[in-house]
């Protein structure tokens, strides 16, 4: 998702599906693989932010107690990641980079 929104680059962690398989990290809806991801941060989960597509990862990052919960819509619906928890609701990531 970061790679086809151009933004792969702005981000110094990822934690994927390979990287949580790799680690044995409990799939979503558990927050584990976004906490470990905080970890290698040093950010808390309450200064920290999940982006996501899924309804599974919405209710993830809810669960994990993170700052903000950013659902980025690609079929699922505004109204089904807005249940799960997501704050704000996107279309396109490059919505969220800020414009002069």
């Amino acid at each position: 998702m970061l790679g086809a929104a151009g933004l792969a680059d702005r981000f110094p962690v990822v934690v994927d599906g390979l990287v949580a398989a790799e680690l044995e990290l409990a799939g979503k809806p558990a927050p584990d693989t976004y906490r470990y991801a905080a970890r290698l941060l040093g950010v808390p989960e309450r200064r920290a932010v999940v982006v996501e597509d899924a309804v599974s990862g919405v209710a993830a990052g809810r669960a994990g107690g993170f700052a903000l919960v950013v659902g980025v819509d690609r079929g699922v619906g505004e109204p089904a990641l807005r249940e799960a928890g997501a704050d704000i609701v996107v279309t396109d990531l490059a919505d969220l980079i800020p414009t002069a």
